[in-house]
């Protein structure tokens, strides 16, 4: 407002009695039409804020009912959400493109939607750059009919550093934030499969665990940092990772904020040398000081790995040591590629130990990569998949 009446001042400047009873009437019309704009701004804002997407209104109402057990599901987009077991679904945390389907449809469900949050630490820092990206988040859910957010913030930190208190400040008034404008909804911070410093993400984890809903424990890509040698092993070995959640509640941090997340992917690994005994050598990719990493090989969708397993020279096969499928093939050009992944075997004593630890609940990166499609043996693998969140 003030820039507009500026504007028309200048333009009738310089000031006298010249002016008259037609500068008058210019300032009345410039006033109405300024008040006009206004309204018409604020009447926007409002029918924009309450137009409801959903068939049914009450569908864009937030989630407030807290569920016993969660079955936390990130989807990175399309319609194979439709097909998800939605008997199992608490929440969803939707990280590919707004879509109000899905919204609708989880609501209808019973199910929460919540937004992603990421942002640079070094902008957060900044206690004026955190509230403002705070008020973006929580008036961009408010518009969107959302029920919270997941901040996924996976930066390397180090322990005492400005980033390292800014981002405990940074989920404190998340929280705050969400819970005062949206009652009943739900944050939640992503956080490695071990609280140890892993790829450098030094954060106060106990801090971080009291000021929010749920953590959101990443059990995969545990090859991140290989400091031994260079070879292929599974994406999230069972005893590496029920250690880690020992780790956590030795932080005394309560059980009930924690979701384990397991992989619906795995890990294809160009062997560069395979010894007698099937060890599969891996190149050398370094990755936040350690010098070899699951970089070396390719992130797989279940659906991907299921074809390639059929077709593989080897068949499926188990590592009894890390309780993991694994199996081998090669490809157009002869070479050798051994690929890690989970399937029911794996994860079900995962999801075992959700319930023996006490833990919140259960959740998949993500919930798209399973094969939804209509032939029998799809439809078999995906329910086996869904299942075996819930233990056997």
């Amino acid at each position: 407002m003030s820039h507009l009446a500026r504007r028309t001042n200048e333009h009738h400047e310089p000031w006298s009695v010249t002016v008259g009873r037609r500068s008058s009437e210019t300032a009345r019309v410039s006033t109405k039409m300024l008040w006009f704009l206004v309204f018409s701004v604020w009447l926007l804002a409002v029918c924009e804020s309450t137009a409801c997407p959903c068939e049914r209104p009450e569908l864009c109402e937030p989630i407030r009912p807290q569920r016993s057990f969660e079955v936390f599901v990130f989807d990175v987009g399309g319609k194979t959400w439709k097909s998800y077991n939605w008997s199992m679904v608490t929440t969803v945390a939707a990280f590919g493109k707004y879509d109000a389907e899905l919204m609708c449809h989880a609501h209808s469900k019973g199910a929460r939607v919540v937004l992603k949050g990421d942002v640079p630490l070094s902008y957060i820092v900044d206690q004026s750059n955190r509230t403002a990206w705070i008020r973006e988040k929580v008036d961009l859910a408010k518009s969107q009919f959302m029920d919270g957010i997941n901040i996924d913030i996976e930066q390397a930190v180090e322990k005492g550093s400005p980033e390292y208190h800014a981002l405990s400040d940074l989920v404190k008034e998340t929280t705050e934030a969400f819970h005062r404008d949206i009652p009943g909804s739900q944050v939640s911070f992503d956080v490695a499969w071990s609280p140890k410093c892993v790829d450098k993400r030094c954060y106060d984890y106990v801090t971080i665990a009291e000021s929010c809903d749920l953590l959101f424990v990443m059990s995969y890509d545990e090859q991140s940092q290989i400091a031994g040698d260079c070879i292929a092993m599974a994406n999230a070995p069972l005893s590496q990772t029920l250690r880690a959640y020992d780790d956590y509640l030795d932080l005394k941090i309560d059980p009930k904020k924690l979701v384990m997340g397991v992989p619906w992917y795995g890990y294809d690994y160009p062997c560069v040398n395979l010894s007698q005994e099937g060890i599969c050598y891996i190149d050398k990719v370094p990755f936040r000081g350690a010098p070899c990493s699951d970089a070396a090989g390719r992130q797989k969708p279940y659906k991907w790995i299921m074809k390639q397993m059929n077709s593989s020279s080897s068949g499926r096969m188990w590592d009894d040591e890390q309780k993991a499928p694994y199996f081998y093939y090669k490809d157009q050009k002869g070479e050798v590629h051994q690929v890690w992944y989970d399937d029911p075997q794996s994860i079900c004593p995962k999801a075992n130990s959700v319930r023996a630890k006490g833990l919140r609940g259960v959740g998949m990166w993500n919930g798209n990569i399973l094969d939804y499609g209509d032939e029998p043996a799809a439809r078999e693998q995906a329910a086996l998949m869904w299942n075996a969140l819930l233990g056997c």
